[in-house]
């Protein structure tokens, strides 16, 4: 008795899901699946498939299933003809509908001639599809919301850079929601106030951080460089489970200035997915489109390498699915339970895993053994006379 408190605490990592999470997942810039003269299908390796996008003659984007249903000839090797994608292998004819079209060589088109047509969505200048293991169209409240800034010229155009992560699950993404003290360790942020409530299909993070005098650096991402100055306030919200929008206020040379981070990722496999990003930055009165450009860049060089230091903590850690907590660790487990819905049937969803949750960090603790650890970093930085380092990213 009283000694199971003493044995090691065993790690259980059961196996990831094989099914892909219900929702909206962006698939990235819309305008990149448009270029080209004459315009051509693209390949996306998504959800354990290949997928086409295609744009038909009036512009619209349609996905399909890549694999012809005919003899297996890729359609994103093929070419776009009129309103369809014609395989290379036999040129069957495929429609944004999924249906096949036409058959040049053939009298008629067989009846059962379809493919999978994916539901798509175009919003804030990107293309998204609905997946649903159960085959069920979206509800009418589980929509992406609309960003006014990617629709003003107030603002920039959108940045975008993407990943591929092999070797981890999505969930490692969802985590970092409520994984407050990762900022001070991983991207040497130093927070001071960290909220999340979740309800519906909506996960939220609120996050405000100051600068580590500990690890300075130029703090200038106009000129496409690296840093953190002053403060930074978050307000992040996942709508479903792979699409975050995060309002950022970022004080800099003594104005704030107000961006817009987009953070979403796909699945490739079970273990496997893209990881992407994008930008828009509103121009600050008295800056010039060309240095509020260029601030976009430099923000969104700063948010990769933050990811980068993301991932290369994923690609090494084991999966846990019984995490040991401490009291500052936030809601992993609430998280965890509002993330379990996108993988089950909705008649399996349970009311708690949708049910409006709140929870605040008492930060009063760990910021102020933080400020004893920056107090010793620059005592010993001063004694040995080194300049301090540039700092590495935040993000996630």
């Amino acid at each position: 008795m009283g000694m199971g408190i003493d044995r090691p605490r065993v790690i259980e990592a059961g196996t990831p899901p094989q099914r892909f999470a219900r929702g909206w997942h962006c698939l990235g810039l819309a305008s990149r699946f448009r270029d080209g003269d004459p315009p051509a299908p693209h390949a996306v390796q998504a959800f354990g498939t290949r997928l086409v996008v295609f744009p038909d003659s009036a512009g619209e984007l349609h996905v399909l299933d890549a694999y012809c249903r005919h003899m297996g000839g890729d359609l994103s090797m093929g070419t776009v003809k009129g309103d369809q994608v014609a395989c290379p292998f036999h040129d069957w004819r495929w429609g944004g509908d999924g249906r096949c079209a036409a058959i040049p060589y053939a009298r008629r088109v067989p009846p059962a001639a379809k493919t999978r047509a994916w539901l798509t969505l175009e919003r804030n200048g990107q293309l998204f599809v609905w997946n649903d293991p159960e085959g069920n169209p979206p509800p009418g409240d589980v929509t992406i919301p609309r960003i006014d800034g990617a629709y003003s010229d107030e603002w920039t155009r959108w940045t975008w850079d993407s990943l591929l992560v092999e070797g981890a699950n999505c969930r490692e993404v969802i985590d970092n929601v409520v994984d407050m003290a990762h900022f001070f360790y991983v991207h040497f942020a130093f927070p001071t106030y960290f909220r999340n409530v979740f309800e519906g299909h909506v996960a939220s993070q609120y996050l405000r951080t100051r600068a580590r005098p500990d690890v300075s650096g130029p703090a200038n991402y106009s000129d496409g460089s690296a840093g953190a100055e002053g403060t930074l306030r978050s307000e992040a919200s996942y709508f479903g489970p792979s699409y975050m929008i995060d309002n950022l206020w970022q004080e800099y040379h003594g104005m704030t200035v107000e961006s817009v981070l987009i953070n979403c990722h796909y699945p490739v496999t079970p273990t496997s997915f893209m990881l992407q990003w994008g930008v828009i930055v509103k121009r600050p009165p008295g800056l010039p489109d060309d240095q509020a450009a260029r601030f976009g860049r430099g923000f969104a060089k700063f948010v990769g390498l933050g990811f980068e230091q993301d991932v290369e903590i994923w690609r090494h850690k084991a999966r846990v699915d019984n995490p040991l907590l401490c009291a500052e660790d936030g809601p992993v487990y609430q998280l965890r339970r509002w993330y379990e819905q996108f993988y089950r049937d909705v008649a399996d969803v349970e009311p708690q895993m949708t049910a409006r949750y709140e929870f605040e960090i008492d930060t009063s603790r760990p910021v102020a053994g933080w400020e004893e650890e920056v107090a010793a970093n620059l005592a010993a930085r001063r004694a040995a006379a080194v300049p301090p380092a540039d700092p590495p990213a935040e993000a996630g």
